[in-house]
């Protein structure tokens, strides 16, 4: 049932998917209400749990696949050459976002600061998918872009170590496993290097050569082997992608173009799957088990938390404020949150339930505000004589908040 559903709802959003494109309606939001739909609780169509193993193997694939993804965007180079917001968004934006949001849970929400903390590291990781119409415009600057990017790209694996330490003070743990955890991040490098440079210099030996029909799935048996690597030697997976996928960026470009598309696809599929699977895990019920005050901490997890930590971060970088505006507001919780969020959940710590709750209700928020409002302001990159109409409002008032600051 849940392959019938997901090729049904795939069918629709590629119908759609043009109208998608030029509007507010987005098909990650498609997938989402048809999980919705489609639950158990709802229609009951697909039986599942948050604690179903494929619930989190796809969360995971998901998540692999777009890291992997996003790394071959950005090669080394290209990471040197333009780090300077980025950095300013990972090195400031990142703990202020954490601290911000923890700061919500323990006043808004009435966690204890260890599992404040904890949520606060949860929905720390941004993610540019709900935000395509943005981060895939040629008219939005490259630096916006790429900072969004990157941002994304790194931040996912960056907030990972900050889950395990919190998870273990919210469990009441003494051992913290800081050796075992620095242990996995170190594999999960080495993996990612070693693995597509190793490919990658066979190839180019004499002996070996991959045809044109072949050239695609390359990077795909690269990505694959990273995977199943670091699964089978505990390595930190999310990691492994980035680094794997800014390998093969840096060292194989002929091998980045040959599998960017067929990459792409991959990783858009998974997604929608995971989004799919997701879906299904909200009801009516799910929601209204969720006390006001989460309701407000979700709210404001995403309107107040990011905002004033990209503020505090861009203050004197010399981005423009259209530019710095858009940066702030798209912050949008994705497949890494979903993922520490189960991880959370299948820790049975004593709040276990009641922060799924909260993180899956400031994730399902993020995706229909921010997957709804990147064509809009995306919009406002636009050559004045493109402006639609009903975007001439938010187009003036932006340029003149624009002239004001300068």
């Amino acid at each position: 049932m849940l392959l019938l559903a997901f090729a049904a709802v795939l069918l629709v959003a590629v119908l759609v998917s043009a109208l998608a494109h030029r509007t507010i309606l987005s098909t990650a939001v498609v997938f989402l209400v048809a999980g919705f739909v489609l639950g158990p609780e709802t229609m009951g169509v697909l039986d599942l749990d948050a604690g179903s193993p494929i619930v989190a193997t796809l969360a995971e694939l998901a998540l692999f696949a777009v890291l992997f993804t996003d790394g071959m965007r950005v090669g080394w180079a290209d990471l040197r050459s333009a780090w300077r917001l980025p950095g300013r968004a990972l090195g400031w934006g990142l703990p202020l976002t954490l601290v911000v949001t923890a700061a919500l849970a323990y006043f808004v929400a009435g966690l204890d600061w260890p599992e404040a903390l904890l949520i606060g590291a949860v929905l720390a990781p941004t993610d540019p998918v709900f935000a395509a119409a943005l981060v895939g415009n040629d008219k939005v600057p490259a630096r916006l872009r790429h900072l969004l990017n990157v941002e994304s790209g790194v931040n996912d694996g960056l907030a990972l170590p900050f889950v395990i330490v919190f998870l273990a003070v919210a469990a009441g743990s003494d051992d913290l496993h800081l050796g075992e955890l620095g242990t996995e991040l170190l594999l999960g490098l080495v993996i990612g290097v070693a693995v597509p440079v190793a490919a990658i210099l066979l190839e180019r030996t004499r002996w070996f050569a991959a045809s044109v029909g072949y050239e695609p799935l390359n990077g795909f048996a690269i990505g694959l082997l990273v995977l199943a690597l670091g699964t089978v030697t505990h390595a930190n997976l999310f990691l492994a992608a980035f680094a794997a996928g800014i390998t093969v960026a840096s060292f194989g470009p002929r091998q980045r173009v040959a599998f960017e598309h067929f990459g792409e696809n991959i990783a858009e599929l998974l997604k929608l799957a995971a989004l799919l699977v997701f879906g299904a895990l909200i009801s009516w019920e799910f929601l209204t088990e969720i006390h006001w005050t989460g309701w407000v901490f979700a709210v404001l997890a995403i309107v107040v938390a990011r905002p004033v930590a990209l503020w505090v971060s861009f203050l004197r970088s010399g981005l423009g404020m259209r530019e710095q505006a858009a940066a702030m507001w798209f912050g949008p919780k994705g497949f890494a949150s979903v993922v520490y969020g189960l991880i959370v959940l299948e820790s049975q710590i004593a709040a276990a339930d009641k922060i799924f709750h909260l993180v899956a209700l400031t994730i399902v928020m993020s995706i229909l505000a921010h997957s709804s409002t990147d064509v809009v302001v995306a919009r406002a990159f636009d050559e004045r004589h493109e402006i639609p109409r009903w975007h001439g409002v938010l187009h003036r008032v932006t340029a003149r908040r624009e002239r004001r600051s300068e």
